[in-house]
């Protein structure tokens, strides 16, 4: 059996499309991602999304199927972190104004950690889980939706929900309660 009636292909299958295309797979994701790490990511992405709705491909053609299922996947991730790595830049901005090369840079920097953190407890708590796991526990966004079983726009949207709050928290304490 190749195709269940949801679309799935059988795990054979896919487990012998592995071992046949990820050498050429791992060369051209490298080639485009330039990172170990996401390299293996989306080679992650591309095997599950084949288990998962592969059987809609047609067996000729499954090998370029992969590749743009591949292709695809990358452009994601790297639209993601480039969402994210502007989120944190942005936040750092914010609290490098706090900081400076003063006697009393200590002090404001004990006051800047001690802000970011209520801001954190301030936030709702499916929001600040999601930057605690981000942030503190660097895991990846899949990490964090297969670890709270959430699709990954709603670890994304809650990731931006969270960051948008925090930056307008930190840049204006005094308006929120």
């Amino acid at each position: 059996m190749t195709t269940g009636n949801d679309g799935k292909l059988d795990p054979e299958i896919v487990h012998q499309l592995f071992e046949t295309y990820v050498k050429e797979l791992r060369a051209f994701l490298t080639g485009l991602l330039r990172d170990h790490d996401y390299v293996d990511e989306v080679i992650q992405l591309t095997f599950s999304k084949a288990l998962q709705s592969g059987g809609q491909s047609n067996e000729e053609t499954r090998k370029g199927w992969l590749f743009r299922v591949a292709y695809h996947e990358s452009m994601g991730l790297i639209r993601r972190n480039k969402i994210h790595k502007k989120s944190l830049n942005n936040l750092c901005q914010t609290t490098k104004s706090y900081w400076t090369e003063t006697p009393g840079q200590q002090l404001l920097e004990t006051e800047n950690i001690e802000q970011i953190r209520m801001a954190l407890q301030k936030l709702p708590e499916n929001q600040r889980a999601v930057v605690i796991a981000r942030i503190y526990e660097s895991k990846t966004f899949n990490e964090i939706a297969s670890e709270f079983g959430l699709p990954l726009g709603t670890v994304l949207t809650r990731m931006r929900l969270a960051m948008k709050t925090l930056s307008r928290q930190i840049d204006n304490p005094s308006e929120n309660p």
